[in-house]
């Protein structure tokens, strides 16, 4: 009896004693989640604090002096420099200056630029140093970003476009996008470019030397070679003391990125997370974007050098891991003489940076990493000591880092996941060492034994459940137990601490679930793809609460996250970011294209620019909101388009050889008229508005007459006489002529009015363009990398002030030139971000912004230009 008695009492004590460890427990962790919105509070006052002086800064700059600063002040290191090897620079810049010697003849000559310092140069704001070639780089540093003094990037690469590859044929066919023998450094598989380039500058693999452009004084032109074809560009006639062999120094002003649109939710998961300082953060390209949607402000990480393909918050909520894919294949490299450092830029890596001042505080894997790196995630029940890391290789590598140790973490375990698709990784949030990884048809359970042994369990699907396709995504309740959603739709509760099935919640979505998510109540909120729904259930017995289905618009769900209060945050398939309530409206806070993207187009008097895609769509975006104006879907995928010089129509040429005329008040189409059977290339109004000519791939340009403000077309004839497809035209500024580049590098003019051609060029070489979208011409032989082989510049346009001039090319760069950019050296300042080749830059109206558009990446960018 004094036994049962005994017991009871211990019984007792003991559940009392678990419930006061549970009630500390739970109290430690709002104490935690109290720290944690006190260092967000502080990161914000101090990102704030910031952002102000560098306000006071600019503005007492631009008021201190009249006098616009000299090429050689670039020289001049900043008085403090940062110690961080790898990138910790200031991410908001990512320029480099590539300075010449000597300004345009018609300026007035500048002093030369300071003398090198000894032949080394830091990478990425490292103190390694390296020897550059000689005579070659002068690097420096100013405000964060970097200055290089060199006579001209004569790095080469390939674009995956069919408009940019395989110029050297004749006809106006499709050629072959994998033209092997002109590949360069900064080619890959993936999309390529990035948000910087190695600064030593690397040979094209074209055999034999370059030939060094000629200017022949007596006849007045230049005479330079692209892919072994001579081209002559005829100088004007007032042209007095040229000099090709000078360089052209670059211009003052400079470019900032100011804006990213576009979001990458149609092939990555998990893409999108809410900062305690109100911020959200996403990615697409090489950058990562940190938005606050209610102060409509973004912040940009410019520290990758290629697409990035992760993204996972450290449980501090400041620090932020991103992944990246490889810039250049392995079997690549054996074509050139890379040392380690330069090989580096191009490897796959992990960045860990701080969300607060943008520095790059760990570069992790570089050398361990194959093709990219897929999935991340940080430890949880231990402070995120740990992070881990898997390869999107064969193998799919999972690899464990303590990422505190050195500069470049130190690797804790690694394994072989699964010869199958990866799709997520997690830490378990309350077992130590305990990770979780899903992908197709399995979900593996692992644990880090010994400190260094990585020990996979593999999730067993019983009789209640069909083994799915694709398991998708994990998330885990608030008691440990870990949820995955499957192909199937259904939901499967894991117990904790086992591999075995506790629940099934059977057809919770119709078609797959993307994505789980645990809401502040601690009820789950799922996703699925094809029934594009939100549905909320309790997590003990799994009822539903309710539940919202996603307009088809926005496209399937890809991620969810959680918003400020009770508002959800949904990446979808489609390249949106879409916030509300499952009891609201959804509406979108981020819109983007979902296909290769080529047409650009700004307005000719307001503060707003138009994109067409192959995905069908086009958007009107306003540059001062940073909102879509309106959107609209056509029948065929869209090159490019041109607004008419009153604003109130554009003209939109697709891949199918019609183009259409579209009110900009009404959305309405107008006329629609289709030429030839090849896809149509460029398209471009007169001056006047009195013409329009279109370019197709069919070798031939198109004139139209225009009527009653642009809503009437009568054609007049076709231009014949090119031997390749047409890409670039400018119309002159009286619109009384025409001048043409095609793929073959030739540059004819033309008498538009009665379709001729005009067979002396020299006669044409004091005529005044309105534009210059042409890249083959006297005033822009100076944006052709030494050795090019005709394809490497996408795009070019020149400023309505005529002063600058800016290219968009297959390296994911953005340059800025001074114009006339007329020697074959000429320097500029070079800006990365795009992680696919850049497919078209134009000024605005009035010259205050640059917009740049990606290809394979489809995101467009907005720079300031300062």
């Amino acid at each position: 009896m004094d036994g049962d008695v005994l017991e009871d009492m211990i019984s007792h004590e003991n559940g009392a004693l678990r419930e006061r460890v549970a009630d500390l427990e739970k109290k430690v962790a709002e104490q935690n989640d109290d720290i944690v919105c006190l260092r967000s509070a502080l990161a914000d006052i101090v990102r704030r604090m910031n952002a102000v002086e560098a306000n006071k800064g600019a503005s007492s700059s631009s008021h201190g002096s009249s006098t616009p600063r000299r090429t050689g002040d670039h020289m001049r290191s900043p008085a403090g420099g940062t110690n961080n090897r790898y990138g910790a620079r200031d991410a908001h810049s990512s320029s480099n200056s590539y300075q010449g010697y000597r300004p345009s003849p018609r300026q007035p000559a500048a002093k030369p630029a300071a003398k090198s310092t000894p032949a080394s140069m830091k990478k990425w704001s490292s103190s390694h140093e390296m020897n550059p070639p000689s005579g070659t780089l002068t690097p420096s540093r100013r405000n964060g970003s970097m200055s290089v003094t060199n006579l001209h990037d004569v790095s080469g690469r390939s674009s995956p476009s069919p408009y940019s590859r395989g110029r050297n044929s004749v006809s106006g066919s499709m050629s072959n996008l994998s033209d092997a023998g002109r590949k360069s450094p900064g080619a890959s598989s993936a999309s390529r470019g990035g948000a910087a380039s190695p600064l030593r500058q690397f040979s094209s693999p074209v055999k034999g030397p370059a030939r060094e452009p000629v200017f022949h004084a007596d006849d007045g032109y230049l005479r330079m070679y692209l892919r072994g074809r001579a081209l002559n560009m005829y100088a004007p006639s007032d042209l007095a003391e040229y000099d090709s062999s000078k360089a052209l120094a670059p211009p003052a002003a400079k470019l900032k990125l100011e804006w990213v649109y576009g979001y990458r939710g149609r092939d990555c998961r998990s893409n999108l997370f809410l900062l305690p300082t109100g911020e959200m953060v996403f990615f697409v390209a090489a950058v990562v974007v940190l938005y606050n949607v209610d102060e409509q402000i973004q912040r940009h990480y410019l520290g990758h050098t290629d697409d990035v393909k992760c993204i996972t918050l450290h449980p501090n909520k400041l620090l932020i891991a991103t992944g990246q894919v490889a810039g250049i294949d392995r079997r690549e490299k054996k074509m050139f003489n890379f040392d380690d450092d330069e090989q580096s830029v191009f490897l796959p890596h992990v960045r860990i940076w701080d969300s607060v001042s943008l520095h790059t505080l760990h570069v992790i894997g570089l050398g361990d990493f194959d093709r990219a790196v897929c999935c991340l995630s940080f430890s949880k029940a231990d402070g995120g000591q740990y992070l881990c890391a898997v390869d999107e290789a064969n193998e799919h590598v999972l690899t464990v880092w303590d990422w505190h140790k050195t500069d470049k973490g130190h690797k804790v375990a690694e394994s072989k996941s699964s010869g199958d698709a990866v799709l997520g990784v997690e830490f378990h949030p309350v077992e130590k060492n305990s990770i979780i990884t899903c992908g197709k048809g399995h979900i593996n359970f692992w644990s880090i034994e010994g400190g260094n042994t990585l020990v996979k369990k593999m999730g067993v699907f019983d009789k209640q459940v069909e083994r799915p396709k694709y398991v998708l995504c994990i998330a885990f309740d608030d008691r440990g137990n870990c949820l995955s959603g499957d192909s199937n739709g259904n939901i499967i509760v894991w117990a904790q601490g086992a591999q075995k099935i506790a629940k099934v919640v059977s057809g919770a979505h119709d078609g797959g679930i993307f994505s789980l998510c645990i809401s502040n109540d601690g009820n789950l909120i799922s996703g699925g793809g094809k029934d594009r729904t939100l549905v909320i259930w309790e997590t003990e017995y799994f009822n539903k609460i309710s539940s919202q289905e996603i307009s088809e618009n926005f496209g399937p769900i890809r991620t969810i996250a959680l918003g400020k209060g009770n508002m959800i945050l949904v990446g979808t398939t489609r390249n949106n970011i879409i916030q509300g309530t499952i009891d609201l409206k959804f509406s979108a806070i981020v819109q983007g294209h979902v296909d290769e993207l080529w047409g650009l187009a700004v307005h000719p008097n307001h503060h707003q620019f138009l994109t067409c895609g192959y995905d069908k769509q086009i958007f009107l975006w306003d540059t001062l909101t940073h909102s879509t104006i309106w959107k609209k879907e056509i029948q065929d995928g869209a090159h490019t388009g041109c607004f008419h010089p009153n604003g109130n129509i554009v003209a939109i040429a697709t891949l199918s050889a019609r183009w259409m005329v579209i009110d900009m008040m009404t959305r309405e189409t107008v006329a629609v008229h289709s030429d030839g059977n090849e896809s149509l290339s460029c398209i471009v109004y007169s001056p006047d508005g009195r013409f329009i000519a279109i370019g197709s791939r069919d070798n031939c340009v198109y004139v139209y007459q225009v009527s009653d403000d642009g809503t009437k077309y009568n054609r007049i004839g076709r231009c014949t006489g090119h031997s390749s497809f047409v890409l670039h035209m400018d119309w002159s500024v009286d619109s009384q002529f025409l001048v043409t580049n095609s793929g073959d590098y030739e540059i004819l003019f033309w008498s538009p009015a009665i379709c001729r051609q005009v067979t002396q060029a020299s006669a044409m070489r004091d005529v005044e363009w309105a534009s210059q979208n042409c890249t083959l011409g006297f005033n822009v032989c100076g944006i052709w990398p030494e050795g090019s082989d005709g394809t490497d510049v996408n795009s070019c346009c020149r400023s309505h002030s005529g002063q600058l001039a800016a290219t968009a090319d297959d390296y994911g760069k953005v340059k800025l030139f001074t114009y006339p950019c007329n020697r074959p050296k000429s320097g500029f300042h070079v800006y990365g971000g795009h992680s696919s080749h850049v497919t078209n830059v134009q000024f605005l109206y009035n010259d205050m912004r640059l917009i740049s558009t990606g290809g394979k990446d489809m995101s467009v960018m907005q720079w300031q230009v300062v």
